[in-house]
């Protein structure tokens, strides 16, 4: 009478996984490539593999094409307001400026995204990372379409500023992909088959950069 039964040791010794929120774009979604391979799923197998915290499956909610007000859009149709995540990860607004939108209007939405992902991750700052734009001006894609890629570089500059401004003010962290994917994005093995969108060789650099700077954070 009263003694423990094996199962319900179990269960008061189980802890139940951490959770990962992934907001974003065509970069997060991994177009082209598969879900393995996409950065917030190789994040998850390195956290699992290489620390003591054990992370459920990537909650993403991200679209192809996307812009910030789009993100915005789809977030409100998952119906997770109220939620909270133990980690949060956002990168956005590379559509915002293929499509020619101003950077004062990006660095507006993106404050307003920053803060909801803050809200997701327990009004907890340290708990969000932040990806920089990838400067797609590199990719094959770019040339083939008679894009200038020094248009594009200024461009990709002049929002990625905006966007760490906008972390640095909220105390979140952000990741500089954008310079080492100006050395690789154009390569064969680094490319998608629509030959603008990265590998997972490339998704794969992007998620050891968040897991190194995760587990020295958490």
């Amino acid at each position: 009478m009263g003694s423990k039964s094996p199962e319900n040791e179990i269960q008061m010794t189980t802890k139940e996984p951490l959770t990962y929120l992934a907001l974003g774009d065509s970069y997060t979604i991994g177009e082209g490539v598969e879900e393995k391979d996409r950065y917030p799923n190789q994040l998850v197998h390195l956290l699992n593999e290489n620390t003591e915290k054990t992370y459920a499956k990537p909650k993403i909610i991200a679209k192809t094409g996307w812009t910030v007000d789009e993100l915005e859009a789809g977030i409100k149709n998952e119906f997770i307001e109220g939620q909270t995540y133990d980690l949060v990860t956002l990168s956005i607004g590379v559509n915002n400026q293929y499509r020619g939108r101003s950077v004062t209007e990006y660095k507006k939405e993106f404050e307003q995204m920053l803060l909801k992902a803050i809200g997701f991750a327990g009004n907890l700052p340290n708990h969000v990372w932040v990806l920089s734009i990838p400067d797609w001006g590199v990719t094959p894609f770019a040339s083939a379409n008679d894009k200038d890629s020094m248009k594009v570089a200024q461009e990709i500059d002049e929002f990625n500023s905006a966007k760490k401004q906008v972390c640095e003010q909220y105390g979140v962290t952000y990741i500089d992909i954008t310079e080492e994917y100006r050395q690789i994005g154009g390569k064969p093995e680094m490319l998608a088959g629509d030959q603008l969108h990265p590998s997972g060789l490339v998704y794969q650099s992007w998620a050891e950069q968040l897991y190194h700077s995760i587990s020295n954070s958490l």
